[in-house]
Order: structure tokens, then sequence, then C-alpha cells
């Protein structure tokens, strides 16, 4: 279990910093914004599933659809603590989080979970995905929460090494999710970290 990792302020975005980007920002999306995080989806979900599961379903990755989805969740936001955070490199928005409260079976109640995150490929390594990790931790541990949860690819590496340094660790917890109209499924592994101070620390991460 690594429930006792602590998430900090990682440097990069799967890789190696290049340094500031000017007028880079996180704030909480707006349902105009739903057309920039469906594309940003979009691409990042079709690179991410493309060999992995069968032609067809990556070819449902379009971002009016993912669009669409995450209007109608901003405009009639569901019950408890979510929130969707944009990140933009001067006004264009080039990467997205999602949180909200773990609906895993063995969670506790003072679980959050980020549901969803993705920085586009062309916008990677400058930070961030760095920057929306830790805006979402913060707005998780403002709200009460008391570890953080995320679940990936096992066979990610490059995700699992960026939330590795950020802080988080696998718990042994895994789950085979269906992908496809056939039954196919893909192996996801979780990643948790303690939001509250060690025993003894009186100093948040």
């Amino acid at each position: 279990m690594s429930e006792h990792t602590h998430p900090h302020s990682p440097s990069h975005d799967h890789g190696d910093d290049r340094g500031p980007v000017a007028d880079a920002s996180v704030r909480t999306a707006v349902p105009t914004d739903a057309p920039a995080v469906g594309v940003v989806q979009s691409a990042v979900w079709t690179q991410a599933y493309a060999g992995r599961v069968p032609d067809e379903v990556v070819s449902a990755f379009e971002a009016p659809a993912f669009a669409k989805a995450w209007r109608q969740s901003l405009e009639n936001p569901p019950a408890g603590v979510h929130r969707l955070l944009v990140a933009r490199a001067g006004e264009q928005v080039v990467g997205f989080l999602a949180i909200g409260p773990s609906q895993d079976p063995d969670a506790g109640p003072a679980r959050g979970e980020v549901t969803a995150m993705g920085v586009h490929p062309g916008a990677r390594r400058v930070g961030h995905g760095s920057r929306l990790l830790n805006a979402g931790i913060d707005h998780l541990r403002g709200a009460g929460a008391e570890d953080v949860a995320i679940w990936v690819l096992a066979d990610d590496e490059a995700t699992r090494a960026f939330l590795v340094g950020a802080g988080l660790g696998p718990d042994g917890a895994f789950r085979d999710r269906v992908v496809s109209p056939d039954g196919e499924t893909l192996r996801e592994v979780r990643l948790v970290a303690s939001l509250t101070p060690p025993d003894g620390d009186d100093t948040a991460p």
C-alpha cells in the first residue's frame, strides 16, 4: 500500500521541463470551455488508446461528443464535490482535469479521485499537467478529502511515471475495464496519495 505517500510539485509533464510558459494558468472550467476541452480530450484519448482498443472504438473519440458531455456536466453539475479545471496557454485551453468523490467500493467517504485528466500532445512537457494536478489536489484537500486516487492504464508507463513523480503510488488495486462491444478489456491500476500530513508533521505537502 502507498497510502502514506504525499503529492508534491513535479517539474515536468511526462518528460523534461522546457521552461515556463508565457501566460500559463489553471482555472475552473465554465460551459463555454466545453468545445475546447472536447478537442483536447479527443486528441489525448486517441493517442492513449490507439493500438490498445479496436479502431472503431478510437474513431468514436470525437471532440463534439466529448464537448456535449462536458457542457451538460458543467451546466448541471452532479451532487457532491465535482470540478473541472482547465489549463491555458494564454487564452487557449490545452489541458483539463476532473475531480470528484471516489466511486470505488472500498473507498472511504474522505477519498477524492482524479476522474479524468489530459494535456494536448502538442502542449506537453512545459508544466501544464503539474499545474492541473496541484490545483486539483488543492481543491480536494480544501473540500476535506484525506486522500486521492487515480486509475491509469497498466501499461501507460509515461503517465504512471508522471504521477509517481508527483507523489502518488500503486496500492495494489486493479480493474479490467470493458473497452469494446466484443467485451475486450484493458487493465487499469490505482495510484493513491495521502492529502494529510504524516503524524507529527504540521505542514501539508
